[in-house]
């Protein structure tokens, strides 16, 4: 594995800025975003399905979900209803429980619910479903939306 901080692919420093003045890679590959979501997995469970659904069409009119992240879109969700059973199991169990050797134990859906929490943040990452990566992901409008005075910026008084 490499060290420090992953490459920025050549498309994005066409849109932020290239601070370094590196030589961009116009031959880089770019995969066209979808313009559709595209329907859950079968296996995915109801509360999968839940999120697929309400994350989804956010990242199609973001232009950020791709055939390629297609992977990263069912790992979150999968991981996200693993995060939501886990918490169920916790508020009906407690955060410990009777162990079969007697005396109490911390409840294993503690750990599956932390392990969920960091399966849902890499790939969560990787989708821009947090502030500092769609800052990274340079979503399309996302600095105009935010900015009312975008519009005032660059005029001379």
């Amino acid at each position: 594995m490499t060290r420090g901080r992953k490459p920025k692919p050549s498309h994005l420093k066409a849109v932020q800025g290239n601070a370094g003045k590196r030589a961009i890679n116009h031959d880089e590959p770019v995969a066209d975003s979808l313009t559709q979501v595209p329907p859950p997995p079968e296996w995915l469970s109801e509360i999968g399905v839940e999120i697929w659904e309400r994350v989804g069409p956010w990242l199609v009119s973001s232009k950020i979900l791709t055939d390629s992240d297609l992977a990263n879109l069912e790992a979150y969700c999968a991981a996200y209803n693993r995060w939501r059973q886990a918490e169920e199991n916790i508020a009906r169990h407690g955060l410990v429980v009777d162990s079969p050797m007697g005396g109490v134990v911390k409840n294993p859906a503690c750990t599956v619910a932390n392990e969920a929490l960091k399966q849902m943040n890499t790939f969560g990452s990787a989708l821009g479903l947090d502030p500092a990566s769609r800052a990274r992901l340079a979503v399309p409008g996302a600095k105009d939306a935010a900015n009312p005075f975008a519009a005032l910026v660059g005029k001379k008084r």
